[in-house]
């Protein structure tokens, strides 16, 4: 054990566990199919692969990392392997267990793994905590007040501050829940070493969250206009709330 996760290998399998999971996982856990009944597919945002699993003493999303755009018609879950340290499952469950730790409002890290397969390539998967009773904001945006919209900036705020920058900040990737606002799936995400406040990446952030939020039907979900929603978010965000 080693900075409080434990580290299984077996052969071409490898995987990293909290501590709190000791060495219960085995390689079924990542597995969809040896969960039977108590994993049930993700239907809200992404490419798929993924599933809430739900039993007795684990209520968890297991994620397959699978690739997007032309190159995934060939190589749907395969990704170069060019040592430990840049496996993608690995990198997050680190970066989200030292976001745990520090208290932002991210999951839990239960598990990651990797498998080495032919031509020098892996796959991956990873498992985190269940946040439960939250909804993606993408099917939330009709119930939130302005005072939330702002509370979300403020949040997406605190993240930027400490240089932690999420690859793919999206309406599907922010979860509401009554305590606030969670950051989901820091798939090829960092931590930036002293981050200058008009740092470019920070307006890229958020202008990717805009154009997923402007895909969405506002008028179907009753939730007033985008603009006076993102002027309250980025009141929020800026610190000019009353």
């Amino acid at each position: 054990m080693a900075d409080g996760v434990n580290i299984s290998r077996e052969r071409d399998f490898v995987s990293i566990a909290h501590e709190d999971y000791g060495g219960i996982v085995t390689p079924g856990w990542f597995d969809p199919d040896a969960w039977g009944a108590a994993a049930e597919p993700v239907s809200s945002g992404g490419r798929g692969g993924a599933w809430f699993v739900e039993t007795a003493d684990l209520s968890a999303v297991l994620r397959k990392y699978l690739r997007g755009g032309f190159v995934a018609r060939f190589l749907e879950s395969a990704y170069l392997y060019l040592g430990e340290k840049r496996v993608r499952s690995f990198s997050e469950f680190r970066l989200l267990l030292e976001l745990h730790n520090d208290g932002f409002p991210v999951p839990k890290p239960i598990a990651a793994c990797y498998q080495r397969t032919a031509l020098a390539c892996y796959r991956a998967a990873i498992l985190v905590e269940r946040l439960r009773d939250s909804a993606p904001l993408a099917d939330s945006i009709g119930h939130l007040s302005l005072g939330q919209w702002q509370s979300l900036g403020m949040t997406l705020r605190r993240f930027h501050d400490a240089g932690i920058r999420h690859a793919d900040l999206n309406c599907f990737n922010i979860l509401v829940r009554e305590d606030g606002f969670y950051l989901i799936d820091f798939d090829k995400g960092e931590i930036k070493e002293k981050p200058k406040r008009d740092a470019p990446w920070k307006a890229a952030n958020l202008a990717r969250l805009r154009r997923s939020l402007g895909r969405l039907n506002w008028r179907q979900a009753g939730a007033g206009d985008l603009e006076s929603r993102w002027a309250a978010l980025e009141e929020g965000y800026q610190g000019n709330v009353g």
